[in-house]
């Protein structure tokens, strides 16, 4: 509650600087300072009502309820039409008893005065608030010297809000704009001192710790030009998000720093949420893995449309839970949770056919590519015999559509992981020739974020000092995000054609060793000096670089812009059952150089696995058994 004595102090001013006001009115007009008689007795016989008029105006728009510390220009017209009220309240009073001698110009000479000390004796005081409130608080504390990219209605409001918050121990260095009408400009008492290329020059020359990125505009490239403007300088980047949802008390809280989606390579994908909500409201939707990284974010995309009923099924019972909890605290249902093996075929049936989905989306597998490279036995059965299990479960359960999660690992494949994946497909491309269920498989390269991918990994070994440990100084890989993987994969199933496998235009590939150094570089620190980069040597089953089409498939362009379909190579699906069949007996023996012999003639593109050396570890875990 605001302390009664300031509260006296307003009204002691406002009647001081309104006393004031009207005497200064008088003297231009009558052209007398100080006034003499008889001037000086109408003053004096009309000071007191005006004094009253004035303070019950301001009462009655609520003005002394403003608090002064946060008065902003919008309440300028507040004052204002409490001026005016006051004013015209006095011109009453004038009517009913008007001294002689009294210039009727008095009254707007007076308004004007009384208008302009009321506003600043509270924007005055505002400044001299934050002034001394800045000093005291700030005392000892480091500064925090900001450079703005960007001096339109973002970096201004950003701007007040930093001269607002001084107390904290922010200084606003200036602004930095493209447009050449605003260089040189104050913008709250900071300088507009270049474009947005200087920014290298600017943070170096002038000791900024801290850059805010604020243009509306601001593109992926944008932001990618600024951080590698800044790859060797220790500053801190961040960014504004969306400017027309945020006011201005969110707006500062709202800033997040510069992260490596910001900079990736290609712009994300937009879908028709309509389309996606058209074929899953009122659904009943089944997402396996549901506790993964991508099935949670399946989870959450699809609670937001309201299927009928959602059901996650999962092998780990922590991640489940976790969702399920997600799904009841953020979204108010909650979802039918089912803990089971992909690789039980007897309990898929069973709670297919309990539960009875209409749209399954498929996105439990082993991805690890070198945890794989060491239990080949546990790709196959879950990648290709879970899969298997589960398409067939779908069209005895008359499932209507079935979406599978692949990879671009799947293409001429190098490790097991990615030739496990490149079989379910297969298997998916030939259960969709034996039922009336629409089967399709969507294919997108690496997740940022996933749990086990690149990025997590590095950001711990940034956070543990370094160093930073990348596999080639040229592998390169596809980058998406988590939910743009999870919208490619709802909309390929809106898109759906029985068979087809779908892409996204993912852009240009990204160079390990590039986002090494942008991480680096957007934790604050210096590549190289501040932490190490270490090539460790690419590990079993990895590829120099990623792949999304095989030769054979081709691709042509769907109704959506950014995503693409291939045509699979058919096969015969009496020698693909015979073939998995002899894989999973294999896997479940297990013969690991029978295994990889089979998946060399199921998959001819696959060019990983020893098969020599898989025999000879084959014996002696044989002779060690003995």
């Amino acid at each position: 509650m605001r302390n009664p004595r300031f509260r006296l102090l307003l009204y002691g001013g406002d009647a001081t600087l309104t006393a004031i006001g009207l005497y200064l009115a008088f003297c231009l007009r009558v052209e007398q300072l100080p006034l003499r008689p008889p001037y000086l007795a109408s003053f004096l016989a009309v000071v007191a009502p005006l004094i009253v008029v004035r303070v019950l105006a301001l009462r009655f728009f609520g003005v002394y309820r403003i608090a002064v510390r946060h008065i902003a220009v919008r309440d300028a017209l507040v004052l204002f039409l409490s001026s005016l009220l006051g004013t015209v309240l006095f011109v009453v009073f004038l009517a009913l008893d008007r001294p002689a001698p009294f210039p009727r110009t008095v009254v707007p000479i007076e308004l004007l005065m009384s208008l302009f000390f009321l506003a600043t004796l509270r924007y005055g005081a505002r400044l001299a608030i934050e002034k001394l409130r800045g000093v005291s608080a700030a005392d000892g504390l480091p500064a925090r010297r900001i450079l703005i990219l960007g001096a339109g209605a973002r970096g201004v409001a950003l701007a007040r809000e930093i001269r607002r918050r001084a107390q904290e121990g922010m200084h606003l260095i200036g602004f930095l704009d493209d447009d050449p009408g605003k260089r040189n400009m104050l913008l709250h008492g900071a300088p507009v001192i270049g474009a947005v290329a200087d920014v290298r020059r600017v943070v170096l020359t002038r000791g900024v710790g801290e850059v805010i990125i604020a243009m509306a505009a601001a593109r992926r490239a944008d932001v990618r030009a600024i951080t590698r403007d800044c790859q060797d300088v220790p500053v801190r980047l961040r960014i504004s998000p969306g400017f027309a949802e945020l006011s201005e008390d969110t707006l500062f809280a709202n800033l997040r720093d510069v992260s490596v989606e910001d900079v990736l390579g290609r712009e994300p994908v937009r879908v028709s949420t309509a389309e996606i909500a058209g074929y899953l409201a009122g659904e009943r939707v089944l997402v396996t893995g549901g506790g993964g990284s991508i099935g949670s974010e399946l989870v959450r995309q699809i609670a937001a449309v309201r299927p009928a009923e959602l059901i996650l099924l999962g092998h780990g019972e922590s991640s489940i839970f976790e969702i399920e909890q997600e799904m009841v605290r953020c979204h108010g249902i909650r979802p039918t949770c089912l803990i089971a093996d992909t690789r039980d075929a007897a309990r898929l049936d069973c709670l297919m056919a309990r539960h009875m989905p209409t749209v399954v989306f498929h996105a439990a597998a082993h991805k690890h590519v070198p945890l794989m490279e060491r239990n080949p036995e546990e790709a196959i059965t879950t990648n290709v015999g879970g899969t298997r299990n589960l398409a067939r479960a779908a069209c005895r359960n008359g499932v209507s559509r079935f979406v599978m999660i692949s990879t671009d690992k799947a293409v001429n494949p190098t490790s097991i992981m990615g030739a496990s994946k490149r079989m379910a497909e297969m298997v998916v491309n030939a259960e969709s020739d034996r039922c009336d269920t629409q089967f399709a498989t969507v294919r997108f390269g690496n997740v940022l974020g996933s749990r086990g991918s690149v990025v997590p990994l590095m950001k711990k070994q940034i956070e543990q000092g370094g160093p930073v440990t990348v596999t080639h100084p040229d592998a390169v890989r596809y980058f998406m995000t988590i939910p743009e993987a999870v919208q490619l994969v709802i909309q390929a199933g809106a898109l759906v054609d029985s068979g087809r496998i779908y892409m996204l235009d993912m852009g240009e590939p990204v160079r390990i060793m590039d986002l090494a150094h942008d991480l680096i570089r957007l934790s604050g620190l210096v590549p190289g000096k501040d932490i190490p980069i270490q090539v460790i040597g690419l590990r079993p089953g990895e590829k120099l670089v990623e792949e999304l089409l095989t030769a054979e498939e081709g691709a042509s362009v769907t109704r959506h812009e950014r995503i693409f379909v291939a045509a699979p190579e058919k096969c015969r699906v009496p020698d693909l059952d015979e073939g998995v069949d002899a894989l999973l007996a294999a896997a479940r023996h297990p013969d690991t150089a029978a295994m990889l012999r089979l998946l060399r003639e199921l998959v001819p593109t696959y060019s990983g696995g020893d098969l020599a050396a898989a025999s000879v570890r084959q014996r002696v875990v044989a002779a060690a058994g003995r």
